[in-house]
């Protein structure tokens, strides 16, 4: 039904933009679209739409903000990722010259490692 009325009124609009049937055509349109806009019954309608659209947004919120509870997307995109707090930590160990998280090669220099020299 949405898609009818959508297409009825591209329709309409078409045909207004369109039309070189003249002023007097474009006068008793318009005046025909005001009568149907300011109608009770399409005002109602659309009073029931921007309801149901209204609470079904908050709804789709809602279950984001359970799924996602960040207080802004700024604080959101702040996050680092896994991916990027890797990094981070090879980059402070580089920067030690250690390796994180290996056992005993854990305080050692870069020079230190067998793996690391020139042969």
């Amino acid at each position: 039904m949405r898609y009818r009325i959508t297409f009825v009124a591209g329709l309409a609009i078409g045909y207004v933009l369109g039309a070189k049937a003249g002023r007097a055509r474009y006068e008793q349109l318009a005046r025909t679209a005001r009568k149907v806009a300011d109608s009770p019954l399409v005002q109602e309608v659309a009073g029931v739409v921007g309801a149901q659209t209204s609470k079904a947004g908050r709804a789709v919120y809602d279950k984001a903000v359970e799924k996602m509870p960040v207080t802004s997307v700024r604080d959101f995109l702040a996050r680092p990722t896994d991916e990027e707090v890797q990094l981070m930590e090879w980059e402070t160990s580089v920067a030690n010259g250690t390796r994180p998280g290996h056992g005993p090669e854990e305080g050692r220099t870069r020079d230190s490692r067998p793996e690391d020299r020139d042969f």
